[in-house]
């Protein structure tokens, strides 16, 4: 191009961010023998290598409920994770949901919490 000429749309211009700029929010509600044999202490190791911000929480039905921010491919690492062999306990059942990063400040105040 010349002189006054401009790019088209969508050409010349800065690429939009990547997918794995983006955060999002991980809730998953983990049922089975998943109290009382380390498994928030390990979910808690393995977001942290992943670089996921968030908690893990025991509820009073014997759930562990975890919530994870983070990048994409970090949150869907850890959902794998969780119904893995390598988690403490038995996992008989989970469940989850992932939405908007802002869905709860929560988990977005850094570090990952264990309660």
């Amino acid at each position: 191009m010349t002189g006054g000429d401009r790019a088209p749309a969508g050409e010349g211009a800065d690429p939009p961010p990547a997918a794995s700029a983006e955060r999002v929010r991980l809730t998953a509600w983990v049922r089975g023998d998943v109290q009382g044999v380390g498994f928030r202490y390990w979910v808690r190791r393995r977001a942290l290598a992943l670089g996921l911000t968030g908690s893990a929480t025991n509820l009073a039905g014997g759930e562990v409920e975890v919530i994870a921010v983070g990048a994409p491919p970090a949150c869907a690492a850890l959902l794998e994770a969780l119904r893995g062999p390598d988690a403490p306990g038995r996992v008989g059942n989970l469940t989850h949901r992932i939405g908007a990063a802002t869905d709860g400040v929560a988990a977005d105040a850094g570090g990952f919490a264990v309660g």
